[in-house]
Protein backbone atom coordinates (compact mmCIF):
# COMPACT_ATOMS: atom_id res chain seq x y z
CA UNK A 1 0.00 0.00 0.00
CA UNK A 2 1.40 3.37 -0.98
CA UNK A 3 1.64 6.25 1.47
CA UNK A 4 -1.21 8.00 -0.37
CA UNK A 5 -3.47 4.94 -0.04
CA UNK A 6 -2.66 4.81 3.67
CA UNK A 7 -3.57 8.47 4.05
CA UNK A 8 -6.86 7.93 2.22
CA UNK A 9 -7.64 4.91 4.42
CA UNK A 10 -6.85 6.86 7.59
CA UNK A 11 -8.99 9.78 6.43
CA UNK A 12 -11.83 7.37 5.64
CA UNK A 13 -11.59 5.76 9.10
CA UNK A 14 -11.59 9.16 10.80
CA UNK A 15 -14.59 10.26 8.73
CA UNK A 16 -16.52 7.10 9.64
CA UNK A 17 -15.78 7.58 13.34
CA UNK A 18 -16.92 11.21 13.19
CA UNK A 19 -20.10 10.16 11.37
CA UNK A 20 -20.80 7.46 13.97
CA UNK A 21 -20.36 10.02 16.76
CA UNK A 22 -23.02 12.20 15.14
CA UNK A 23 -25.25 9.13 14.78
CA UNK A 24 -25.02 8.51 18.53
CA UNK A 25 -26.03 12.11 19.26
CA UNK A 26 -28.83 11.92 16.70
CA UNK A 27 -30.15 8.70 18.20
CA UNK A 28 -30.14 10.20 21.70
CA UNK A 29 -32.22 13.08 20.33
CA UNK A 30 -34.58 10.60 18.62
CA UNK A 31 -34.94 8.66 21.86
CA UNK A 32 -35.62 11.78 23.92
CA UNK A 33 -38.24 12.91 21.43
CA UNK A 34 -39.93 9.51 21.66
CA UNK A 35 -39.91 9.74 25.46
CA UNK A 36 -41.33 13.29 25.31
CA UNK A 37 -44.11 12.12 22.99
CA UNK A 38 -44.73 8.95 24.99
CA UNK A 39 -44.38 7.02 21.75
CA UNK A 40 -43.35 3.45 22.58
CA UNK A 41 -42.38 2.64 18.97
CA UNK A 42 -40.06 5.68 18.81
CA UNK A 43 -38.59 4.82 22.20
CA UNK A 44 -37.79 1.27 21.11
CA UNK A 45 -36.42 2.44 17.77
CA UNK A 46 -34.31 5.12 19.46
CA UNK A 47 -32.91 2.70 22.01
CA UNK A 48 -32.16 0.04 19.37
CA UNK A 49 -30.50 2.58 17.08
CA UNK A 50 -28.48 4.06 19.94
CA UNK A 51 -27.27 0.69 21.19
CA UNK A 52 -26.33 -0.53 17.71
CA UNK A 53 -24.56 2.75 16.90
CA UNK A 54 -22.55 2.54 20.12
CA UNK A 55 -21.52 -1.06 19.42
CA UNK A 56 -20.43 -0.17 15.88
CA UNK A 57 -18.60 2.95 17.08
CA UNK A 58 -16.80 0.78 19.61
CA UNK A 59 -15.82 -1.66 16.88
CA UNK A 60 -14.46 1.15 14.70
CA UNK A 61 -12.44 2.29 17.74
CA UNK A 62 -10.95 -1.19 18.12
CA UNK A 63 -13.25 -2.53 20.85
CA UNK A 64 -14.71 -5.95 20.09
CA UNK A 65 -18.38 -6.63 20.70
CA UNK A 66 -17.35 -9.29 23.21
CA UNK A 67 -15.09 -6.84 25.09
CA UNK A 68 -17.92 -4.35 25.27
CA UNK A 69 -20.32 -7.02 26.54
CA UNK A 70 -17.77 -8.07 29.18
CA UNK A 71 -17.24 -4.45 30.24
CA UNK A 72 -21.01 -4.00 30.60
CA UNK A 73 -21.21 -7.17 32.72
CA UNK A 74 -18.31 -5.96 34.89
CA UNK A 75 -20.00 -2.58 35.34
CA UNK A 76 -23.32 -4.20 36.26
CA UNK A 77 -21.60 -6.50 38.78
CA UNK A 78 -19.87 -3.51 40.35
CA UNK A 79 -23.13 -1.54 40.53
CA UNK A 80 -24.94 -4.49 42.09
CA UNK A 81 -22.19 -5.06 44.65
CA UNK A 82 -22.13 -1.36 45.57
CA UNK A 83 -25.88 -1.32 46.14
CA UNK A 84 -26.88 0.81 43.15
CA UNK A 85 -30.25 2.44 43.72
CA UNK A 86 -31.77 0.95 40.55
CA UNK A 87 -30.89 -2.49 41.86
CA UNK A 88 -32.23 -1.77 45.33
CA UNK A 89 -35.49 -0.30 44.07
CA UNK A 90 -36.23 -2.32 40.93
CA UNK A 91 -33.66 -5.10 40.47
CA UNK A 92 -32.68 -3.59 37.10
CA UNK A 93 -28.97 -4.35 37.41
CA UNK A 94 -29.37 -8.06 38.12
CA UNK A 95 -32.10 -8.27 35.45
CA UNK A 96 -29.68 -6.86 32.86
CA UNK A 97 -26.91 -9.20 34.03
CA UNK A 98 -29.29 -12.14 33.71
CA UNK A 99 -30.38 -11.05 30.24
CA UNK A 100 -26.77 -10.68 29.02
CA UNK A 101 -25.77 -14.07 30.43
CA UNK A 102 -28.63 -15.79 28.59
CA UNK A 103 -27.79 -14.28 25.18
Amino acid sequence: MSNREGEVDLAKRVKVIEWLKTEVVDQVAHLLKGIWEGNQAKIIDGLASLISSVYILGRRLGVSFRSLDEAIMDKMKKHREEGHQLEDWYGDISALEDHLRKR
